[in-house]
């Protein structure tokens, strides 16, 4: 395979065929983010692309789904992607979904019926980044859209039939704004209804324009029961017609996977105890991007 930069995947894909089509991200502008700075976005050249699959259709006979790599591969334009499907399915023909990351930009860039054509051609689930419902934060970590946006494009690619999974970012919002990010993100949630959504402890990065406010003591690190609070009162406002809510990735104090609805109520006595002392808590030291 020929991977190029920093391979970012979805904890779901860990093992997935890892195909990238691109490189860096489209945006790559969030304050949060430095898994792509100096990165300039581009898209691979087809050549490589599809000596990378043939080099999968020999070595990756176990994996039954695939991954596009980078940030946001459904940006490609759509012939090159529908191209790009095409030869999955005719070299690997054993692959039984194909996952993507997606923005606002991209899903808005694609029409209804070309992402339908998407999914027909193998696309099954999509990976969007939210992190806040909250308009306020979301301009301040420079994500590039609204809430309405966000709503809007994240009901349009579940309209064309894709599985959808939510990242969300607990303390993102800093301490003044933690009570209405966890419930505006609650809120969008539920606007959306997304099969999925992971919650992410922020952990910084040095490269990122958030780290160097954190260091300029404008921007406050979360303790351990401050992130635990706004979890509790962000799930408490997200109401799912059914959809996995989980934090359980190593970034995460207290591991959590709950099935909505019939797991909430569970969920947050369990978050309650913990907050209570009754529940230990990750050591700091096992914690990790």
């Amino acid at each position: 395979m020929h991977y190029e930069g920093y391979i970012i995947r979805p904890p779901s894909e860990a093992n997935s065929i890892l195909l990238q089509v691109t490189v860096g991200c489209s945006h790559n502008k969030c304050t949060f983010c430095g898994a792509y700075k100096g990165e300039r976005f581009k898209i691979k050249p087809d050549s490589i692309i599809m000596e990378d699959i043939d080099f999968a259709a020999e070595h990756c006979r176990r994996q039954r789904r695939l991954f596009l790599c980078d940030g946001d591969a459904l940006i490609i334009p759509q012939k090159r992607l529908l191209t790009i499907l095409n030869q999955i399915k005719v070299k690997l023909p054993w692959v039984t979904r194909v996952g993507v990351y997606a923005n606002a930009k991209s899903i808005s860039m694609k029409s209804p019926d070309e992402l339908k054509k998407l999914k027909k051609h193998g696309i099954g689930i999509a990976y969007l980044g939210l992190e806040t419902g909250d308009d306020i934060t979301l301009k301040s970590i420079n994500k590039g859209a609204s809430s309405d946006k966000m709503i809007a494009m994240g009901k349009k690619i579940r309209a064309a039939g894709f599985k959808l999974s939510i990242t969300v970012l607990l303390g993102i919002a800093g301490r003044k704004r933690s009570e209405i990010h966890a419930k505006e993100t609650g809120r969008v949630l539920s606007e959306i209804d997304p099969e999925y959504i992971g919650a992410l402890s922020l952990m910084l990065m040095p490269n990122t324009p958030l780290y160097h406010d954190h260091k300029a003591g404008k921007f406050p690190v979360f303790e351990p029961l401050e992130t635990l609070k706004e979890l509790r009162t962000m799930i408490d406002h997200t109401h799912l017609s059914q959809g996995l809510f989980h934090a359980n990735h190593a970034s995460n104090y207290l591991p959590i996977r709950a099935r909505m609805p019939k797991d909430k109520e569970k969920t947050l006595m369990l978050i309650d105890e913990a907050l209570a002392g009754k529940v230990s808590l990750k050591p700091e030291h096992m914690r990790a991007l």
